[in-house]
C-alpha cells in the first residue's frame, strides 16, 4: 500500500494546527476530486456553535475564520436505496514543541513500518485509512448507499467542524452511523467520558513579606478549595459507576492543571488562578456535574469568614465535552466488530474511554457514531509520536469491511 503510505506521508507534513487547517483542507479536497468523489466544504457559524453548550457563549471566542472542513462522498448503485456511513476524522493537530522531537514534527519520518510525526497517531493516519477504504468500496457494484468521508477541523477545540456538520449538516442526504477513527488500537470504543473546564479566582489582601500578618494569603484558601474538590473527586470515583470503567485506576479523572499566584516574592500573595479539568461519566452531564462542584465550593466559602466576604469567582472557560454513549448492540456495532474479527482483531469487546471524541457531536444529532481506528492515544499529543503503520492498512481492511457489513444489513438492528 505504497500510495496510503505516501497520503499519510503529505497529510503530516502540514502544520496544521488550529486555525492553520485551510492549506490542508484544499489539498485533500483536491485528492477527492481525483479520486472521482463528490465534494463538500462547510465552515462553522460562531453564532450556531455558540448556541451549543460545548462552546462559549460569545461567537467572539470561537474561531471558525478560514478554517473549512471538507468531505468526500462516495455513491454506490442506487444511494437512495441503501444508508449512508459517515466515515470521520479530525485534520487538526496540537503544536509540536521541535525542541523535545528527535526529529522534524511536521515531516514524515519513516523507521521501517514505523511512521514518526505529529499527527501520526491523532489522526492523520486514521483519516488516510478512511479516504482508502473509501476508494476500495468505490469500486463495488454489489452495494447501494453512499460512504462520506468527513475531514473536520477543530476537533482539539471541542469539535468545530464536527459539531457544525451535526447541527447544520452540509449534506443533501440524512447519515445513518459514523465511523470515527479516532486512535484506539483498533478495539471499539462505544462510549466517551466528558469534561468540564472551569477556572477559579481567589482574591486575598497583599503585604510585605516581612509584615505576612497585615495581609491575607490566598494560598490557604486555595489549599481548602483543592482538599474539599480532591474529597468531591474522591467520593464521585466510589459512588458514579459504570461497566465499561471499572478497569481504570481513575474513571473521572480531576486535574488542577494550572494555578498562577501573587506577583511578588517579598509580597503575600493576594491573588490565585486555578483551572481545573474534570471528568464527566457517560450518563451525567456536564451541568450536573458542574452543581457538583459550585455546591461543593459553595460549602467551603461558608465556613470561612475571609471567603464569605470575599466570595471567589468559579466559572466555565473554553470548551465543554458532553459524555456520549451508545448501545453496543447498535448494527454499526456490530459491523465494527465482525470486520475486526473476520481482519484478525482477537478482541473486539466495546470499551468505554476517559478522554472526549467528535463522536458525541453525531450521537447528539441522533447519527450512532462508533470510535475505532490505528494508534494509540498514548502516543497522542507526544513528542516523537509514532504509529506503526501495519495497523493503518488494516483498519483501511476494517472500514471497508465494516462499511460493506453494515449495508448488507441495510443498518437495522
Amino acid at each position: 500500500m505504497e500510495a496510503l503510505r505516501e497520503f499519510a506521508s503529505r497529510l503530516v507534513s502540514f502544520e496544521s494546527t488550529a486555525g492553520r487547517e485551510a492549506e490542508l483542507a484544499a489539498w485533500v479536497r483536491e485528492r477527492f476530486e481525483d479520486f472521482g468523489f463528490e465534494t463538500y466544504e462547510w465552515t462553522a457559524d460562531a453564532s450556531v456553535l455558540a448556541d451549543h453548550p460545548s462552546f462559549p457563549d460569545d461567537p467572539s471566542e470561537i474561531d471558525t475564520e478560514g478554517r473549512p472542513s471538507v468531505a468526500g462522498v462516495v455513491e454506490l448503485g442506487d444511494p437512495d436505496a441503501g444508508p449512508t456511513v459517515v466515515l470521520n476524522g479530525h485534520v487538526d493537530v496540537v503544536p509540536a514543541d521541535e525542541s523535545a522531537w528527535s526529529s522534524s514534527p511536521f515531516e514524515a519520518t519513516w523507521d521501517g513500518d514505523e511512521l514518526t510525526a505529529r499527527g501520526a497517531a491523532d489522526m492523520k493516519s486514521g483519516v488516510a485509512a478512511c479516504v482508502f477504504a473509501a476508494r476500495r468500496l468505490a469500486d463495488a457494484d454489489d452495494l447501494d448507499g453512499r460512504v462520506v468521508v468527513e475531514c473536520v477541523v477543530g476537533e482539539e477545540e471541542g469539535g468545530v467542524g464536527a459539531a457544525s456538520s451535526a447541527l447544520d449538516s452540509p449534506f443533501p442526504f440524512a447519515r445513518d452511523a459514523a465511523i470515527v477513527a479516532e486512535p484506539t488500537e483498533l478495539t471499539p470504543v462505544v462510549a466517551s467520558e466528558g469534561s468540564l473546564m472551569k477556572r477559579l479566582t481567589l482574591r486575598g489582601r497583599s503585604s510585605h513579606a516581612a509584615t505576612p500578618w497585615r495581609g491575607e494569603s490566598v494560598l490557604p484558601h486555595f489549599d481548602r478549595v483543592r482538599e474539599a474538590f480532591e474529597e468531591l473527586a474522591a467520593a464521585r470515583e466510589e459512588r458514579v459507576t459504570h461497566p465499561l470503567y471499572e478497569g481504570f485506576p481513575t474513571k473521572w479523572p480531576v486535574v488542577c492543571g494550572t494555578v498562577e499566584a501573587g506577583e511578588w516574592a517579598s509580597t503575600v500573595p493576594a491573588s490565585l488562578t486555578a483551572e481545573w479539568r474534570i471528568g464527566v461519566a457517560p450518563g451525567e452531564t456536564v451541568a450536573g456535574v458542574e452543581r457538583e462542584f459550585d455546591e461543593r465550593l459553595a460549602e467551603v466559602v461558608a465556613e470561612n469568614e475571609w471567603l464569605r466576604e470575599h466570595p471567589p469567582d468559579f466559572e466555565r472557560f473554553s470548551v465543554q465535552f458532553e459524555p456520549s454513549e451508545i448501545d453496543p448492540d447498535e448494527p454499526v456495532v456490530r459491523a465494527v466488530r465482525r470486520a475486526l474479527a473476520e481482519n484478525g482483531v482477537e478482541d473486539t469487546d466495546p470499551r468505554g474511554v476517559t478522554y472526549g471524541a467528535d463522536a458525541r457531536h453525531y450521537v447528539e444529532a441522533g447519527i450512532p457514531a462508533v470510535i475505532v481506528g490505528p494508534g494509540s492515544i498514548e502516543q497522542a499529543h507526544f513528542p516523537d509520536e509514532t504509529i506503526d503503520f501495519r495497523e493503518v492498512e488494516t483498519a483501511v481492511d476494517v472500514f471497508a469491511d465494516a462499511v460493506r457489513a453494515f449495508f448488507e444489513a441495510g443498518g437495522q438492528r
